[in-house]
């Protein structure tokens, strides 16, 4: 029997977590965010060497960037999302596009589909906040079937989004004993969580360049539509609201390589690609 080696989580109330986070993710509108990532998807499927035909799940898919460049590949693509508000998004650019897509709202812990479906599964930024990290990528294995193919895109803990969840922490810290996403940026944590499902596992690292009209842009965007953050803020006394903006200013200050008033912070990700045993 193929498992995963990753223990589970001790102590922490994950039905109220991911309550939390659900709440979080329908915040703001992240559809304004998630466009901006389209070609991160686009590089997943060209990586995944796609075919005409296969049969394709996109975990946590947001507004749909993996899965209509899925689509445009001329996959049989079923989209899923725990937030319905992200899934009409994706649907509405998928029939603005014409492509045929499947949108299904569904928990990345507890995907509604059999053993086997799928001959890709993937997921660009999104499963990677799931609270049960080994039960999110156990659900992944189990509907992919053997020899199919698993892509990932997961920022990293020193890229430029993980940093930005090291410094939301500080004013309002995650629970003890769980995980941060960016633990799905690393090489030993993917292999932790994967286990013996793992035929082979391809990582490339890669940057994608957030580009905004200054480092103040960026914050008024993310603050506004980015619901981690816009919840972060609303949680903070006015002080604390100035305190973190502050920080996240700096921080964007320290990515950038603009050097004329504007924003190009790259965001490092790992480019995951995994062989189903």
């Amino acid at each position: 029997m193929l498992t995963a080696t990753a223990a589970p989580v001790q102590g922490v109330d994950l039905a109220a977590l991911k309550t939390k986070q659900q709440a979080a993710w329908s915040a703001g509108d992240y559809a304004v965010i998630g466009t901006t990532l389209q070609i991160v998807g686009e590089s997943l499927c060209e990586a995944l060497d796609l075919r005409a035909g296969e049969r394709v799940l996109d975990v946590a898919a947001g507004n749909g960037n993996a899965t209509l460049a899925a689509a445009r590949r001329w996959c049989d693509v079923v989209s899923s999302d725990y937030v319905p508000a992200l899934l009409e998004r994706g649907r509405a650019r998928a029939s603005a596009d014409g492509l045929p897509v499947r949108f299904e709202q569904a928990d990345a812990e507890s995907l509604p589909y059999a053993d086997a479906s799928f001959d890709v599964v993937l997921s660009t930024f999104g499963v990677m906040f799931t609270p049960d990290q080994a039960k999110a990528a156990a659900e992944m294995a189990r509907v992919c079937k053997p020899g199919g193919r698993i892509g990932l895109a997961n920022w990293t803990p020193s890229g430029f989004i993980g940093e930005l969840f090291k410094v939301i922490g500080k004013y309002l810290p995650p629970p003890a004993g769980v995980k941060p996403p960016s633990a799905w940026g690393t090489e030993d944590r993917l292999r932790e969580l994967f286990g013996d499902r793992i035929g082979s596992m391809e990582i490339a690292r890669k940057h994608f360049v957030f580009r905004y009209r200054s480092p103040t842009h960026w914050l008024e965007t993310f603050r506004t539509f980015y619901g981690p953050m816009h919840k972060a803020f609303g949680a903070l006394d006015g002080a604390k609201q100035e305190s973190l903006a502050a920080d996240l200013i700096a921080l964007a200050e320290r990515f950038n390589r603009a050097g004329d008033g504007a924003l190009c912070a790259p965001g490092e990700y790992l480019e995951v690609l995994i062989t189903r045993r």
